[in-house]
């Protein structure tokens, strides 16, 4: 998992009847800009170190030996679109306002939709495989094809959903992600920074985190209905994540506020450890279904030599 959050700029307080702003957001919008340059520094390293877990996760939990359910690797795998899709994002929060990606509302709601597709498919292969192995129920092919349909049409509607701001001409940094449907009336929270996220992208934050919820306890059925106790560590690995989510809540809950920039480097830091928790669970599940370090040993020599081969055909070729 990948950066979402990032220091905020002092942002104007919404307009409204009440002028004064509360003083708790005064004191945290007092925060410093050093502090927040290397928060945001510290961060970013964390979350590029926390990509090679999750591949070497995808790694143990995608291999045949372990014969994981196919929707739950597919959508372990998709995450990969959050993380690339946040990239671009950030780059344009940055590029066109000067500000980290949390703080464009209608970026930061479509790449963080992302996560939520990821998640719901995470729960639904897990329901599927206890379906088959509880009451014989297993899904037909189709089924299974529908649901990476589903992850992929979704995900290119969360890109259209940016893009279509950006077409319209009419984007600013606050721009609300989806108009900001469902929002509350104006004026109800007048002191309410014009940074704050809209109803939408609430929705996608708090979504996310009930469903990877779902997704542990799915894990630990799954341990009991195929008799493998480790994937009930597949369940502990994936609770830092947890609180990496949490953590990216209550960041924006005050705001983004530069005072509390240290949640930036938390989030990082739990999606780092999250990260390196959940792939040590699936080693510990690969070596007890089969797998073995000469066997990995092997593959990578055999991936490295088909590199390699297939290098030197593409220089061997005729320009």
């Amino acid at each position: 998992l990948l950066p979402r959050l990032g220091p905020a700029s002092t942002s104007p307080l919404r307009a409204g009847p009440v002028t004064l702003a509360a003083p708790e957001l005064l004191l945290l919008a007092d925060g410093g800009g050093a502090l927040s340059s290397t928060a945001d520094e510290l961060a970013g390293s964390l979350f590029g170190a926390s990509l090679f877990p999750w591949l070497a996760m995808l790694y143990w939990l995608k291999h045949p030996t372990v014969g994981a359910p196919p929707g739950v690797t597919f959508g372990l795998t998709f995450l990969l679109a959050f993380v690339f899709g946040s990239i671009p994002a950030a780059i344009g929060a940055g590029a066109l306002f000067g500000v980290s990606l949390a703080d464009a509302d209608w970026l930061h709601g479509s790449a963080e939709s992302l996560l939520a597709i990821t998640n719901c498919v995470v729960v639904f292969g897990f329901r599927d495989a206890i379906d088959v192995e509880e009451k014989g129920v297993r899904a037909p092919a189709a089924d299974e094809a529908s649901l990476r349909a589903a992850a992929t049409a979704l995900g290119s509607l969360s890109a259209l959903s940016a893009v279509a701001v950006f077409a319209s001409g009419g984007a600013s940094v606050h721009t609300p992600w989806l108009g900001g449907i469902g929002n509350a009336p104006a004026g109800l929270w007048p002191a309410e920074p014009s940074n704050a996220l809209s109803m939408p992208t609430w929705v996608i934050h708090t979504s996310s985190l009930v469903e990877w919820l779902v997704a542990m306890g799915l894990a630990w059925r799954y341990a009991d209905a195929v008799a493998q106790p480790r994937w009930r560590g597949v369940t502990w690995g994936m609770l830092p994540l947890h609180t990496s989510g949490i953590v990216a809540c209550t960041y924006h809950l005050f705001y983004n506020a530069p005072a509390i920039t240290w949640c930036v480097t938390l989030q990082a830091a739990m999606t780092c450890v999250g990260n390196t928790t959940l792939a040590l669970a699936c080693l510990r599940l690969a070596l007890a279904s089969g797998w073995t370090w000469q066997a990995g040993a092997d593959e990578a020599a055999a991936a490295w030599a088909a590199l390699l081969v297939s290098a030197r055909g593409e220089a061997a070729s005729p320009s």
